[in-house]
């Protein structure tokens, strides 16, 4: 049994690797600043459930005997917990170092790209856990499926051979995985310039030791140089591909279209999640499952946590929470609402102030590009997660060239002013979506806001 102490235990990822090495016999101590100020509450209990040592983020947790002190990309050298770590010369190393030594001991399938990873991760750890594979799987969603018995997670506890990852570029941490299988999803703006992510992509590929997936509609994953030999591409626009989709068409809360002939139904809306089906078989099919196999395990995959997650319905109104945060996962996210709705109003509230500026205007290009009279835009305030940061740029920054364009636009700072505003504006029939990443809190905000009409209703 080893010790391992994690310093920022309450993020999604760090949180997935203690739970995986606390199943495996090990013992896990661990501290969040979260944690120290009140939220997080449900990650928090769910740890101390399993039997993992919480500790305040002051230093007092970390044991001279710690064998492994982790940090996440995110914790800074000032906080109290490192320091600490440092004096008693523990052997510190990142999240990513963890899950790649997971990952390497195992049959490693990695799934990166900029968006849809952490659904297609999901749906690869499904169609396994279905075909018998009976695979790990760390995630950096929560599945909304139960695997063993145990409640929904981001992990499957597997005795398999097959490790399923999410593969995270942001932090440049993706350069420490060489995985059997890999697919890149696709190629946007995000964290990091395209210019700078694409070589990473790229290698991570070609690393790659038996099989990769791409997306053959995406223009940058098209052009990367791929020396791996055994390439499965996928379709859902038209484009040449090794498996494509064809005849996509929403019927309620289901997707319905056929793949090289075979019709296929998954539980799941908009075009983007017929693409991270695509991307998951893809997968599957390097490791010898069929097309038709994956196609029946996907019939009762339930999805992730705040993807595109129904809260509730009141009054004919539907509230949904999604993670989308970057320009074409908004995209995705709003053409595949907008469509089966009287009126959709989407608050977003950007994750950061160093990616908004990064991609302030492809952000407003793309908005005034589907924006229409259907759909009403709100920001609220620009998330804050503690820390040294430039505060140079706010959500009115986003907001006043959108309403110079003439849409239905506006910035409103606060969620309270938020909820006065969608109890005056929202009628029955329309959609409400909360969008907007790493505030675990925005969840907790869609269920205010749905409160908030059901109240209004009555």
């Amino acid at each position: 049994m080893a010790i391992f102490f994690f310093c920022g235990i309450g993020g999604i990822g760090m949180s997935s690797i203690a739970l995986y090495l606390k199943n495996k016999g090990n013992r896990i101590l661990g501290s969040d600043r979260s944690f120290d100020q009140g939220g997080n509450e449900n990650i928090r209990r769910h740890l101390i459930q399993n039997g993992i040592e919480l500790f305040p983020q002051d230093g007092s947790g970390v044991l001279p005997e710690t064998d492994v002190f982790v940090v996440s990309t995110a914790v800074e050298e000032s906080i109290l917990d490192v320091r600490r770590a440092k004096e008693l010369g523990l052997n510190i190393q990142k999240r990513a170092a963890v899950l790649a030594h997971i990952l390497h001991t195992h049959t490693g399938v990695a799934v990166a790209g900029t968006s849809g990873k952490t659904t297609v991760t999901a749906m690869t750890g499904h169609i396994l856990a279905r075909m018998g594979r009976d695979p790990v799987m760390i995630n950096g969603g929560i599945s909304r499926n139960t695997y063993h018995n145990r409640p929904m997670s981001n992990l499957i506890f597997g005795a398999g051979d097959i490790c399923v990852i999410e593969a995270d570029e942001s932090d440049g941490s993706i350069d420490l995985y060489t995985p059997d299988y890999a697919v890149v999803t696709n190629i946007s703006l995000d964290h990091k310039a395209i210019n700078d992510i694409k070589p990473l992509f790229e290698s991570f590929l070609n690393r790659t030791k038996k099989g990769v997936v791409i997306n053959a509609d995406c223009p940058h994953t098209r052009t990367l140089h791929i020396t791996q030999k055994q390439v499965l591409s996928f379709s859902v626009s038209g484009n040449p591909a090794d498996l494509r989709a064809t005849n996509i068409r929403r019927d309620g809360t289901v997707t319905r279209f056929s793949l090289n002939g075979q019709n296929v139904m998954i539980p799941l809306i908009g075009d983007h999640n017929v693409a991270n089906a695509l991307a998951a078989i893809g997968l599957c099919l390097h490791m010898g499952i069929s097309p038709a196999e994956s196609v029946q395990a996907l019939a009762d995959f339930k999805g992730t946590h705040r993807r595109l997650e129904t809260i509730g319905i009141t009054n004919g109104t539907t509230v949904i929470d999604d993670y989308a945060h970057n320009p074409e996962k908004i995209r995705a996210a709003v053409t595949a609402l907008k469509t089966n709705t009287a009126h959709l109003f989407v608050v977003y509230q950007p994750h950061g102030f160093a990616p908004l500026r990064l991609m302030k205007d492809t952000l407003i290009d793309m908005l005034k590009e589907i924006l229409d009279n259907t759909v009403t835009w709100i920001m609220n305030d620009v998330y804050y997660a503690g820390g040294t940061v430039a505060k140079d740029i706010s959500s009115a920054d986003i907001i006043s060239p959108l309403q110079a364009a003439g849409t239905n636009a506006r910035y409103i700072p606060t969620r309270a002013e938020t909820l006065d505003y969608l109890k005056t504006h929202v009628h029955p029939n329309d959609t409400v979506a909360v969008m907007g990443a790493r505030d675990e809190t925005l969840n907790t905000f869609a269920h205010d806001i749905l409160a908030a009409l059901k109240n209004k209703a009555a």
